[in-house]
């Protein structure tokens, strides 16, 4: 049986001022994503592209709901977490794509 991987993410701008709440099945090629700007939305217009925290979930359901909380929280609870595991705010895709 195949186990799969669910990953929410928050991205944020250079100066750290934006944030961005997403989830995806594959975080790597999802970050290229943002960094590239395949796609025009909220984070090519704000240029979020630094990877500051992630969490993995093993069902879909459960990163969906991850995601939903998160945004439904302030910015300063959004900030603590960041904070808690990432306190120089660096971007945790460093070294992910060439």
């Amino acid at each position: 049986m195949k186990t799969y991987q669910y990953y929410v993410y928050i991205l944020t701008n250079k100066v750290n001022t934006v944030l961005y709440i997403g989830v995806t099945s594959n975080l790597e090629q999802r970050i290229w994503q943002h960094k590239e700007k395949v796609y025009r939305g909220f984070t090519s217009r704000y240029d979020c592209d630094k990877l500051v925290y992630y969490e993995e979930f093993q069902w879909v359901h459960d990163a969906i709901a991850r995601e939903k909380q998160l945004k439904g929280g302030s910015r300063q609870k959004k900030i603590d977490l960041i904070v808690s595991t990432n306190p120089d705010w660096n971007d945790l895709s460093i070294g992910w794509h060439s």
